[in-house]
């Protein structure tokens, strides 16, 4: 019987990396292969030293070489190898290969599973600090269809060795979560952090599927890595999926739009279709290497100082049925979004944004925190080529209409404004439409949730319709799925 002393307090106790591996060596119908490319096979090693490993390892391999991998597993149309089409061709293959070479008949009761991971660490001039895609195939039960939980990292340490044990860890946390932690996948997420920390390597993008992972919303995994801190932002796209950030913005031009969408609105969807149509008329710009992503804050979905996730999912899934791409950040200021994107893209960029956000960016309170003040904020903002497309407003006590010609900034402002309009670096959106102006999404929430009418005309064509149908914003809730929404609409 265990011994408790009276003010001892509970907490999770986290197994050690051998008491992970040696519990899976043990266990006599686990087995599978393991698939690491690019960093050694720091896994596997893992399990190999725990003891036990032949009862659950029936392969292990690397195929550095490209041309012995492109053999293996085929060559990509990019011609690149550390994707996530690499991965998911080695998660398939590998595991054909165990299917194959290993009849039902002699393993009746054998659980099969893959492990692979195709990673660059980082380089030798120490530029670019590595990346990595990282999944699991694998069963629960002998005979079941299978499951896959794949990741992306990126590795923050400078040195090789240091990413290389990292990956390591992931990895026995990942395979050991998989199957023992599968039915809490949100503390699954947290447990891939065990023997880690943050600031070692960050999982930018997450995807469950399979039968054990039929009620996850992707999107709520997402949302749960940036509130945890695993990293800054997250995206998905219009159909719901996940997506890597790094992908849809590499070398693209971008136009972001930031608010708080709950729900929303015509203002929004004209704020979008206006700067967009400028957007793309400028010089630098193609059309065809240009997406837009509406960007919703970590605050902005913070009720009474909690996430509301179905909050959340109800604001998603209204712009994705838009058409629209969404990303949630960790990123309050506006210069810590276009420094984000300039991790992918040295295009130009736009932000579209209302007359009071302006003014707000113009509110030395909000840089207090920054040694550079204000002033390395706007070097920040403004030193990339970017333009600020402002929609106006009308003043609701005097009823003039704002833009950015009569804006009032504070005082001490009025002269830094007054620079980057005259460059050219403040614009107002044409085109706009006054009847409309007055719209507020917080006033169409009111109005939903204390039943009073003609908010629909407020919204875009069809959202009032899904708010109704699906009970969105807290309209006398029902479940909802993206792809109901779109067999209806």
């Amino acid at each position: 019987m265990e011994i408790t002393i009276k003010g001892d307090k509970e907490f999770d106790d986290i197994p050690s990396l051998k008491s992970k591996a040696l519990k899976i060596n043990l266990n006599e119908n686990i087995y599978g292969t393991f698939a690491e490319i690019g960093a050694g096979q720091e896994t596997c090693r893992h399990f190999f030293r725990a003891g036990g490993a032949s009862g659950t390892i029936a392969k292990a391999m690397s195929a550095y070489d490209k041309d012995f991998s492109d053999a293996i597993y085929g060559a990509e149309d990019d011609g690149r190898y550390v994707t996530e089409a690499r991965l998911r061709k080695m998660l398939t293959h590998e595991m054909d290969l165990m299917e194959n070479r290993l009849t039902r008949e002699k393993n009746p009761n054998k659980i099969f599973f893959t492990y692979a991971n195709t990673v660059a660490t980082i380089d030798f001039a120490k530029q670019f600090k590595g990346h990595g895609w990282v999944g699991i195939k694998y069963q629960v039960e002998s005979k079941g269809d299978y499951n896959e939980i794949i990741l992306h990292v990126r590795f923050k340490e400078t040195d090789a060795r240091l990413q290389q044990e990292t990956l390591g860890v992931l990895g026995t946390n990942l395979i050991y979560g998989a199957f023992y932690k599968y039915n809490e996948p949100k503390k699954l997420l947290r447990y891939l952090y065990d023997h880690l920390d943050n600031d070692q390597v960050e999982i930018d993008t997450i995807n469950f599927s399979g039968p054990v992972f039929k009620n996850v919303d992707n999107r709520l995994m997402s949302l749960q890595l940036v509130k945890n801190g695993m990293t800054d932002a997250v995206m998905f796209g219009p159909d719901g999926t996940n997506v890597l950030p790094a992908k849809v913005f590499y070398k693209k031009n971008i136009l972001a739009l930031r608010g708080s969408f709950r729900p929303v609105t015509k203002v929004n969807m004209a704020m979008y279709e206006k700067s967009y149509d400028m957007f793309i008329k400028e010089n630098k710009v193609d059309e065809k290497k240009t997406v837009v992503v509406f960007e919703i804050t970590l605050s902005n979905l913070r009720a009474e100082g909690e996430i509301d996730e179905q909050d959340f999912i109800d604001r998603a899934d209204l712009l994705c049925s838009l058409g629209q791409s969404v990303m949630i950040s960790n990123f309050q200021e506006y210069f810590k979004v276009v420094e984000y994107f300039s991790n992918y893209t040295k295009a130009r960029m736009g932000l579209a944004m209302g007359v009071s956000n302006l003014v707000d960016i113009f509110d030395e309170k909000y840089y207090r925190h920054i040694s550079g003040g204000i002033l390395e904020a706007f070097g920040k903002l403004f030193f990339k080529d970017l333009k600020v497309y402002l929609y106006p407003m009308i003043d609701p006590g005097t009823g003039e209409l704002i833009t950015s010609e009569n804006l009032k900034v504070y005082p001490r402002m009025k002269e830094l404004y007054k620079f980057f309009k005259y460059n050219g670096k403040v614009i107002d959106i044409e085109g706009y439409d006054e009847s409309i102006m007055n719209i507020f999404s917080r006033e169409i929430l009111r109005m939903i949730t204390t039943g009073e009418s003609g908010w629909e005309e407020m919204v875009p064509e069809g959202t009032a319709e899904l708010i109704k149908d699906y009970r969105l914003f807290g309209y006398t809730r029902k479940p909802l799925t993206l792809s109901r929404i779109r067999k209806k609409h």
